[in-house]
Order: structure tokens, then C-alpha cells, then sequence
């Protein structure tokens, strides 16, 4: 990618933090023993691995043993959904999850509905936010496992964890399931005690780690069915060699985003509050999807009659990269799941855009991007432009 390019696109991945490759190389050419073997080159190597795994269970307020190291956040909304699943049918076969939940989720219950168990889809508001009262008549008795995402990927929506969490608790004996994907690091995610989430889902590559790591996160020890067997590396629920150095680079790139989460989050807010208001001023043509009650690194919105990909095509020409929605739909030609949801008018469907900052986006990309939109208006919508 040019140099002189302005990267608006963080949700869908992040450039990896210079630190974190330092990290990755240095553990690569340095440790490479097989942490799993007993000369002291794997000892040394798995010393190292342990070390991660307590850096990561410290920024979560866990145990070291209660994290497993994967290679994503698709691999680990997959670990925790067939893992509780499968090893729950014996309490029951109900199964909660949201419309707008990642495709790696939904994809999962889906086949488990295929498998015979019971799935409830909660709706969302204009906001892209669930209705507590819904979540309250769905739960029952015999519900296992309830899966809703923090930060919505393609619009930036944040669900109330804690409260669905006292909900969920209350009522059954289901486990709760967070995909904290587009908010580790950004956002507040930890364990509290016996509140809030019991497994959470993390992808290194959207914190400025290496594409191929994540985590799955658990409050405290559940039995779930192994995802991966073999040699049981993992403590027995993802067998293989662990990628030693992936998860250190993870461990870093982690505690790096969090300690830096509260200045991160003050220019986030600045910058979204300066984009809403210069898109606003697009008379009517601009529907803005995401709102301020959101998270607030990611923008999405929408030009009247125009499709998405005419308006990434004309941004990147102007040095700009955006994207529509999420990068895992951005090739398929229907519209997104999460804007059927969201109920909006049929003229704002196609041209659905999405900004989101990362650690390294600055002042000048923001200046930059609004220049490129505007002269793209102008040159796409004319007159209807002021």
C-alpha cells in the first residue's frame, strides 16, 4: 500500500504496531522450540507462552488458565458457540443471539439449527440496539448459551452487556457469550466478579497485532467441548502446536492498546463528532447509520441512490481508503444483514460506507477524508450538493 494513502478502514483490520512486530520477530528467531517439548529450549519457549497468557488474563481480570490462545476472532465466536453447545444439550437446547451479530456467529447457530437446537434472533432498534424487555421473554429455563457482540462491526452500536448479563443470570443457567471484537482496547472489557459477560472473543489483528491471533477469554473454569482434538495442547480444548510467537505479539499489542485506550478514546470521539456534523451538511443526500450513543471510532453511513462501491472507487482515487460495512460482506452484492435490521429507506440501502480509526490514524487523515468526500459529492451528485 502507497505510503501517502489515508487508511480509514481499521475495523476491518489494523496495520500491525511496529513494537508488536519487534516482538514477533524477536520470538520467531529466538524462541522457536516447541513450548509443548521438555528441553530447555521449550521450556524457555513455553515460560514465554505462560507469560502471555498472564499479561492477557491480567488486562481481562481473569486467570491465567482461562485463556486460549486462537488463531482469530471467527475461531473463537465458533469455540465458545459449538464448544457450550455441545457439552449443554443435556440442559437444554435453546440458544439466543441478535440479527446483527458477525457472520461467524451466525453462521455457527445456524448449523446448530440444522442440528436441532431452538434459535431466537433478538431485534434491534433504529439504533441497532436490543430491547432488555425482548431479551427478558426469550430467556427460559432449559436457554444454554446467549451470544451478543459489544460493538457492532458495521455500525458501531453498543449493546448493554452488564444489564443483559444481570438478565440472562437471573433467569437461566445459560452462559453469555461476547464477541468483543471491535471493542477490546477501545472500550472497557474485563470480568467482574460473578457480573457481566462469561466468555469473551478477541481478534489480534483488530488491536494492532498479526492477522492469525486471538483469544477466547473465559470468567472462570466452564466445561466446554473441546474445539480441536489432538495432542491437547491448550489444556485440552484447542489442540496443536501453540504459535508461540503470535500470542506474545498478542499479549503486547493488547496491553499497548489498553494502556493507551483513555487518549485513544477522547480523539475517537472528537473526530466522530466532527465528521457527523460535516456529513450532516449534505442537505438530505447523507444518512447517517451510526449514532452518538455509539462507538465512536466507527462511522457508517449512506449517500442517497448511490451504491458503496461507486463511492470507495471514487474515494480511493482521491488517496482515501474506505469500506462498506464489514470486509466480510464487502464482496457480496445483497445488502447487509445489519441494514435489512436496521429498517432504513430503501434509497440509503446500496450506499452504505464505513470510516473507523485505529491507533495510528491521525488529524491530517481526518482533514483528508472530508476533502475527498466533498469533491466526490460534487463530481457525483452536483447540484443537490451545496
Amino acid at each position: 500500500m502507497k505510503d501517502n494513502i489515508v487508511y480509514l478502514d481499521n475495523s476491518a483490520t489494523t496495520k500491525s504496531h511496529s513494537d508488536v512486530l519487534k516482538t514477533f520477530v524477536q520470538v520467531n528467531e529466538q524462541y522457536y522450540a516447541n513450548p509443548a517439548s521438555i528441553h530447555e529450549a521449550g521450556v524457555t519457549a513455553n515460560t514465554l507462552l505462560m507469560r502471555a497468557r498472564e499479561q492477557v488474563a491480567h488486562l481481562l481480570n481473569t486467570e491465567a488458565r482461562e485463556i486460549i490462545f486462537t488463531a482469530g476472532g471467527t475461531e473463537a465466536n465458533n469455540m465458545a458457540i459449538f464448544g457450550i453447545a455441545r457439552v449443554s444439550m443435556h440442559k437444554g437446547k435453546h440458544i439466543i443471539t441478535t440479527q446483527i451479530e458477525h457472520p461467524s456467529v451466525l453462521e455457527a447457530v445456524k448449523r446448530l439449527e440444522e442440528e436441532g437446537f431452538e434459535v431466537d434472533y433478538l431485534r434491534v432498534d433504529a439504533n441497532g440496539v436490543i430491547s432488555l424487555n425482548e431479551l427478558r421473554e426469550k430467556v427460559r429455563k432449559d436457554t444454554i448459551l446467549v451470544s451478543i457482540m459489544h460493538v457492532n462491526n458495521e455500525m458501531g452500536a453498543i449493546q448493554p452487556i452488564e444489564q443483559a448479563a444481570n438478565i440472562i443470570h437471573e433467569n437461566s443457567r445459560a452462559m453469555l457469550h461476547v464477541d468483543a471484537v471491535q471493542s477490546f482496547g477501545k472500550l472497557p472489557v474485563a470480568f467482574h466478579g460473578e457480573a457481566g459477560p462469561d466468555i469473551v472473543s478477541i481478534s489480534g489483528h483488530k488491536i494492532h497485532a498479526l492477522k492469525g491471533s486471538g483469544v477466547i477469554a473465559f470468567r472462570k473454569s466452564f466445561n466446554i467441548a473441546p474445539y480441536i482434538v489432538g495432542g491437547g495442547q491448550e489444556f485440552g480444548l484447542r489442540s496443536g502446536t501453540v504459535a508461540v510467537p503470535q500470542a506474545v505479539a498478542f499479549a503486547k499489542a493488547a496491553r499497548l492498546a489498553v494502556e493507551s485506550m483513555d487518549n485513544t478514546y477522547q480523539k475517537y470521539t472528537a473526530w466522530q463528532q466532527d465528521i457527523r456534523t460535516f456529513l450532516k451538511g449534505f442537505n438530505h443526500e447523507v444518512y447517517l447509520l451510526s449514532t452518538k450513543q455509539g462507538a465512536p471510532y466507527i462511522t457508517s453511513f449512506s449517500v442517497r441512490g448511490l451504491k458503496g462501491e461507486i463511492l470507495i472507487n471514487a474515494l480511493q482515487k482521491e488517496g482515501v481508503i474506505v469500506s462498506t460495512s464489514s470486509a466480510c460482506s464487502s464482496k457480496q452484492t445483497k445488502t447487509s444483514h445489519v441494514v435489512e435490521a436496521l429498517n432504513i429507506n430503501p434509497a440509503f440501502k446500496k450506499g452504505v460506507l464505513r470510516i473507523s480509526f485505529g491507533m495510528q490514524t491521525t488529524e491530517a487523515d481526518i482533514t483528508a477524508f472530508k476533502q475527498a468526500f466533498a469533491k466526490v459529492m460534487k463530481q457525483l451528485k452536483g447540484d443537490l450538493i451545496k
